[in-house]
């Protein structure tokens, strides 16, 4: 009888175990682990345009009124299910769904769907400096700023409770691409009262309530984001229960992380050879909008003189710095927009390499026995710059050659851009990943004169002929005279030189090959909303088949 007990019991334990077991299975293939290679500056997009904080909110937290689509890039509707656009370009009406739910969360729940309230809001908060929420958190809106909406939309109407009209000073040609951005997302009028009556504004870009297909679960400085499935997503709601962004900076960290499965995929991997080894890896790439460039600060001598920077740009060797920083993965850049876009210049001179012209330049600057100069270097890893310390030393080693000593500084990252902002610098690397296909996206962002002021152009360079040029160009409806415009705009640079382009790059991603889905794009943040997990239990016949399949695709490059 006692043995009966005793076997009783043991059969227990052993089911209770193996239902454990099969639930943390279950929660397993139900989660997907991100190991990104940085934190975000805030859970608010509107406020900045690091790509690092774009990752981790746009596309998971948020919607937009219009989104791109497909592998065309199509204008497709979003929040708005249509919208129209008077012949003239100067008034565009939206026609909001009906059925749009904001996130319910631990700190706010939501009484009522998304309406015009929330989209004239999540606008006038940015545009209108009297707007209570405004300055909160800075009162700073880079890429709005940037691209001139304060300036060209010039009031926002509310027609009905689900359809709002835009009125524009003029025409504009990147208007509804704009507005298409991770930074045009529509936040939660309601939330933004409850905040007000708690006096905890700030709460609204810190504890985020979006519409997106996640929401915010929990966020640990400095070491992970926890996102819980979206339930009553407006559309089909994600294919996960659980994000989790596991926050690592260090490259051979994140490496290790997805060696030991501790990831599921990875942000910006190394060792591309050692991962398509390994048979239940896949490693995947995307030809990236972006460009890698050296940057100067020309209100700081001497690159407030333009023959110090054409001399510069003459010095640094690009060819070794693709060979080692990119190692092949990129192409050289020659102007800011990559040949891929519709209004690349195929006249554009490319950059030549000739140190003895360079002396001769520093020559005739007053510079011939040369000077010393700090070049601030990236923390980390981007698309665009795989390597800015590594890039830094090339780049030192080059100018070394015509007697200028460098000196390379390096600041954790978030510091590193506000210390730009601020201007404390000479010169540094950096870059730009586009945030829809117009070329507007590259030309003014970077280098305009309203840049300049927000602190996002971190040269400071303020040309007037080319800020009229770049603003000709998205006045015109004709693309064979906006080319011509595009064409003007990148002669001045080539001739001023407030950046000197090093590469446009491809964005690698790598991931576990049970992990389904698109999640890179040619620009914009990643998404993990369409991001499935095959079961554990994989066939191995499948495996090999894809080891061998990318094997044979390792010889000509990953595609």
């Amino acid at each position: 009888m006692n043995n009966l007990k005793f076997i009783s019991i043991l059969l227990l334990c052993f089911l209770l175990s193996a239902c454990n077991e099969e639930g943390k299975l279950s929660l397993s293939e139900r989660s997907v682990i991100y190991c990104a290679e940085g934190s975000p500056e805030t859970f608010n997009p509107q406020l900045v345009t690091s790509g690092t904080t774009i990752d981790a909110t746009s596309n998971q937290l948020y919607n937009r009124l219009i989104a791109y689509q497909g592998d065309d890039n199509i204008l497709s509707p979003a929040i708005a299910k249509s919208w129209h656009v008077t012949r003239d370009g100067k008034k565009v009406t939206f026609y909001l769904r009906k059925d749009i739910t904001f996130h319910q969360t631990d700190y706010f729940a939501p009484t009522r769907t998304l309406n015009a309230d929330d989209v004239i809001f999540s606008f006038e908060r940015v545009l209108n400096f009297a707007h209570p929420y405004h300055l909160v958190s800075g009162g700073n809106y880079p890429f709005f700023q940037d691209v001139g909406l304060n300036d060209l939309i010039y009031d926002i109407e509310k027609i009905n409770e689900y359809t709002v009209r835009f009125h524009l000073a003029q025409a504009d040609n990147s208007f509804l691409a704009n507005l298409a951005t991770d930074f045009a997302v529509i936040l939660s009028a309601e939330y933004a009262e409850q905040l007000t009556k708690l006096k905890a504004k700030s709460d609204i870009d810190t504890h985020p309530i979006g519409t997106g297909p996640f929401k915010l679960k929990e966020y640990r400085v400095g070491s992970l984001i926890r996102f819980y499935r979206h339930k009553q997503y407006w559309q089909e709601p994600a294919k996960i229960d659980q994000l989790v962004f596991d926050i690592t900076p260090s490259n051979t960290g994140r490496l290790t992380k997805l060696l030991a499965k501790e990831c599921d995929v990875v942000a910006y991997p190394i060792a591309h050879e050692k991962i398509v080894q390994h048979e239940d890896l896949s490693l995947e790439a995307v030809t990236a909008l972006n460009v890698g460039y050296f940057g100067f600060n020309i209100n700081k001598a001497p690159f407030d003189n333009k023959l110090v920077r054409q001399a510069i740009s003459y010095a640094i060797n690009k060819e070794t710095l693709l060979d080692t920083v990119y190692q092949g993965k990129a192409e050289m850049a020659n102007s800011l927009i990559p040949k891929t876009s519709w209004a690349y210049d195929n006249n554009i001179t490319k950059q030549e390499f000739n140190p003895e012209l360079a002396k001769s330049l520093l020559n005739f600057a007053g510079y011939s026995d040369g000077f010393t100069m700090d070049l601030w270097a990236m923390p980390i890893q981007r698309p665009y710059n795989p390597n800015a310390i590594t890039m830094a030393k090339l780049i030192q080693s080059d100018l070394k050659k015509i007697n200028i000593k460098v000196n390379i500084i390096s600041f954790e990252w978030s510091t590193f851009l506000q210390r730009l902002k601020q201007g404390e610098h000479q010169a540094f690397l950096l870059g730009w990943s586009a945030d829809h296909p117009d070329p507007d996206n590259f030309f003014t962002p970077i280098l305009s004169c309203s840049a300049a002021q927000t602190g996002s152009n971190t040269t400071f360079w303020c040309d007037r002929e080319y800020d009229d040029t770049i603003k000709k160009a998205l006045h015109t409806n004709n693309i064979k005279q906006r080319k011509k415009y595009y064409a003007q705009a990148m002669a001045i640079l080539a001739e001023e030189v407030p950046v000197i382009p090093i590469a446009h790059s491809k964005r690698y991603q790598a991931r576990g090959e049970n992990v389904l889905g698109d999640i890179l794009a040619p620009f914009g943040g990643i998404n993990f909303y369409n991001v499935s997990k095959k079961s554990l239990n994989i066939e191995k016949e499948e495996i090999k088949s894809n080891h061998r399949s990318k094997q044979n695709n390792s010889n000509t490059g990953v595609n």
